[in-house]
């Protein structure tokens, strides 16, 4: 039996320049930081009793027969991959689907670490990242930057750099004291809607041609606001979140709604300094950079959004709870992608 858990992301800067379409032509850079709400997930084999021989929980429960019968398509394809059958699977969360932090990438490395785990078998972050944007990008078909997977398996306040020969993942050196500060001035929102992030992605990678010009705007923002996270002035680290939100919006007009833009001007008028909607767009969580004074009067204007408190996490994806089982399986598919970026 294998439990594993693995943090939800937030993403600060060059969110978009994560794209392959992308970053393989200008490079690419993102500042993300992973927080203290988790997914988990709960993996062992099914005792041969049943009618079924798998049985998968997440949002519905699925009992079947054979792994291609799953209807979940990335629990579906990492099965295949890594050749695993005969299980029991569960997943649970901290804080909803598809609400802008990174969830479903969680997931992904979350489930195959306990996949992994299940063989007794150990995989170092890297190949962990590697593997879960196969899977997504690849084997699931879906579109998307690739910084939530990285983030998600190597956990804590980074800058990830992308090129044609992959991504290099680059701690943001800052004091204890100023992280801190930086934690205690942000503020999280839900808005109440979710959406299917994939809809919103389509677009944005129809638009890397044509938005070249703010892309790279985006993409120079980010080694200035490292110089500002780990020695500048932080108020101006939220001046830059409205910045890179309000490019990001030209970028792309499918990220926001009506009521999000309400919101959003209604918290600045209330005394925030900046701040963006998380992932990409269309609903989940707003995000804001609010001085300490000021958060009692942002907290009364958006008093109909329900905020979630929240730590700066480092651990990444991590093995809760580990017992060995006695069952074999045949040679694992999958050894093949250890070198895929």
């Amino acid at each position: 039996m294998v439990i594993t858990q693995a943090p939800f992301r937030m993403s600060f800067f060059g969110g978009g320049t994560d794209f392959p379409g992308f970053y393989e032509e200008y490079g690419g850079k993102v500042i993300s930081t992973t927080i203290d709400k988790y997914c988990y997930v709960h993996i062992r084999h099914l005792p041969p009793f049943f009618e079924y021989n798998n049985e998968i929980t997440y949002s519905k429960r699925e009992r079947v027969i054979s792994v291609d019968e799953i209807e979940h398509p990335a629990i579906r394809e990492a099965m295949k991959f890594l050749d695993m059958r005969e299980l029991t699977l569960t997943y649970d969360a901290d804080l909803p689907a598809r609400s802008g932090l990174g969830t479903s990438s969680s997931f992904a490395v979350a489930m195959l670490l306990g996949f992994y785990a299940l063989k007794g078998k150990y995989v170092d972050k890297k190949r962990l990242a590697k593997e879960a944007i196969y899977l997504e990008r690849n084997l699931c078909g879906e579109s998307g930057g690739l910084q939530d997977q990285i983030a998600a398996a190597y956990g804590g306040l980074n800058k990830i750099v992308f090129s044609q020969d992959g991504f290099e993942v680059k701690p943001v050196i800052i004091s204890n004291e100023r992280k801190d500060r930086l934690n205690s001035s942000l503020m999280l929102f839900f808005t109440g809607f979710s959406r299917f992030s994939y809809t919103v992605q389509q677009k944005h990678e129809k638009a890397l041609k044509t938005k070249k010009q703010q892309l790279l705007e985006m993409l120079s923002l980010v080694d200035e606001a490292e110089a500002l996270l780990t020695s500048g002035d932080l108020d101006e680290v939220g001046r830059l979140l409205d910045h890179t939100w309000r490019l990001k919006r030209g970028v792309n007009k499918a990220v926001t709604t009506d009521a999000i833009d309400q919101a959003y001007e209604t918290a600045m008028k209330a005394g925030a300094l900046g701040g963006k909607l998380l992932g990409a767009g269309g609903g989940g969580f707003l995000l804001f950079y609010v001085q300490p004074d000021k958060q009692n009067q942002v907290r009364r204007a958006l008093s109909a959004l329900k905020e979630v408190p929240f730590r700066f996490e480092t651990g990444g994806a991590r093995i809760l709870y580990y017992a060995s089982e006695f069952y074999t399986l045949p040679e694992e598919a999958g050894e093949n992608v250890e070198n895929r970026d």
